[in-house]
């Protein structure tokens, strides 16, 4: 069902429900109105009969029978009642044991149940109750006389309350199904008009999203409602074209990047196609360059691949030994520069997220404080609350660089000269910021650049019990990074 159709629909239904409330309020309310009219007239034909009797004043015995049929006035002249359920109404006695005391020439009776007798019995108390006697509905007040010792029962019909309260039937059928209607017409109009707004947004937003290349942005204009709806629109569309941006300058970044070493790798292969005639040497030589150039191309792969998953969060994940898997990295790192020194203070870390992404990411930024750092020097790495720091005793970053030392495929120029594609550091902030932490770099005081990245708050820390260590070179295969 369209939307139009079930603001119609609901329109509708809220009206027709209020019509019936009202309907069946003003039905009950009338009644009830009517109905205390009858019992107010019941009490007032049942009063004079209730009290106590003076024969002089009466003209009849205490105890004495009540008022004729019509045409049967009685012995002291009153007034004849009108016929059974008329306007007079009509009077019955009912004794204690069950048995009733009509009017002269009365024929009908009223129903005597358990609830009369009781009271002829008391005496006292009174009820009210509605019956059909001869076909005609009367209301019934039945009332204790506590000076002749029976209860008297008084009615009225309810013909011409029947009649009014049948008399609305009608018009109240007619407010509910024609409030319905008109409500469901209504409503048909109004949300046609709401809806028309929606329906020309609807028309640009198929249209701009049909011209990706160069969406336009939708107006912010109308009414409060869509004005939030083309903002944030817009807003998609904002972080759209940066997303495609940035996919279109990785491509091309990550193509000038291979196009050197696989320049270079072709070459080489055509040399070692002829490398019948060249001397062993040289032949050796060309084998190793091939190789590494064959490790460069694939480190390159594997860092476009890697930073191609964005920096949203990874599906799996696990509890990380941080500090493990710091000190595993610098083991490494240690066996491809023996004369190097690391000055470690790490405290139990445990964190949660992607081992490979956290591992790749310290490694980073461990191989970046290596390349950058004397043959003989000395690299600090400290983990400290979740955050790891790591600093070299390197030149450091140059002023005009640190905003661009996150980025991807940057190279400071000094940094042009040595192996590497740029893509390490954007790797750290890229695994960092999927992790719901962030990265920065600067320089330390004292020379060198200091690196620190957190990987999100850790899940346990635990105070080390041992003062900072020195690593002493292992054997395991390197994870290469440049920055």
């Amino acid at each position: 069902m369209s939307l139009r159709r079930r603001i119609a629909l609901a329109a509708a239904v809220a009206v027709a429900a209020v019509a019936v409330a009202v309907a069946v309020i003003g039905y009950f309310s009338t009644r009830s109105h009517l109905i205390g009219q009858v019992k107010t007239e019941l009490w007032q034909r049942a009063r004079p009969e209730l009290g106590p009797h003076d024969a002089a004043a009466d003209g009849r015995p205490r105890g004495g029978g009540l008022p004729q049929r019509p045409g049967v006035a009685d012995e002291f002249g009153r007034a004849p009642l009108q016929p059974f359920g008329g306007a007079q109404g009509y009077f019955q006695i009912v004794h204690p044991d069950g048995t009733h005391f009509l009017p002269a020439g009365e024929r009908g009776a009223l129903p005597v149940n358990a609830q009369a007798i009781a009271i002829a019995s008391r005496a006292s108390g009174s009820f009210f109750t509605s019956t059909h006697v001869n076909g005609i509905h009367l209301e019934v007040l039945t009332a204790g006389d506590p000076y002749d010792h029976y209860a008297i029962q008084v009615a009225l019909p309810l013909t011409d309350a029947d009649s009014v309260l049948n008399g609305l039937l009608l018009p109240y059928g007619l407010l509910i199904g024609g409030g319905a209607l008109l409500a469901l017409l209504t409503g048909l109009a109004i949300s046609r008009s709401a809806l028309r707004p929606i329906e020309r947004f609807l028309y640009k937003t198929e249209r701009v999203a049909s011209e990706l290349e160069h969406p336009e942005r939708l107006e912010e204009t109308g009414a409060i409602e869509l004005r939030r709806l083309a903002a944030s629109f817009n807003q998609a569309l904002d972080a759209l074209e940066r997303s495609i941006e940035a996919q279109r300058h990785l491509v091309a970044d990550a193509s000038h990047e291979l196009r050197t070493p696989i320049a270079a790798l072709r070459s080489n292969i055509q040399i070692f196609l002829d490398s019948a005639r060249l001397p062993l040497a040289e032949r050796v030589g060309l084998q190793a360059a091939i190789l590494a150039e064959l490790d460069d191309l694939t480190q390159i792969v594997a860092d476009v691949v890697e930073l191609a998953r964005g920096s949203g969060p990874s599906a799996v994940h696990e509890a990380i030994e941080l500090d493990t898997v710091v000190r595993e990295a610098v083991e490494r790192t240690q066996r491809r520069a023996l004369g190097l020194s690391f000055k470690l203070e790490l405290e139990p870390t445990v964190i949660e997220g992607n081992l490979d992404r956290v591992g790749r990411a310290v490694a980073n930024m461990i191989d970046n404080a290596r390349k950058w750092s004397s043959a003989d020097g000395e690299i600090d790495v400290h983990l400290h609350d979740g955050v790891l720091t790591v600093r070299d005793h390197g030149p450091g970053f140059n002023e005009r660089d640190l905003p661009h030392v996150f980025d991807r495929f940057y190279r400071a120029a000094d940094a042009r000269r040595l192996p590497g594609s740029g893509l390490g550091l954007a790797i750290v902030k890229q695994a960092a910021e999927a992790h719901g932490g962030r990265a920065e770099a600067l320089n330390a005081s004292g020379g060198g650049a200091l690196v620190r990245v957190s990987f999100g708050a850790p899940t346990r820390v635990k105070r080390p019990d041992r003062a900072p260590q020195r690593v002493a070179a292992l054997t395991s295969p390197p994870l290469s990074t440049r920055r």
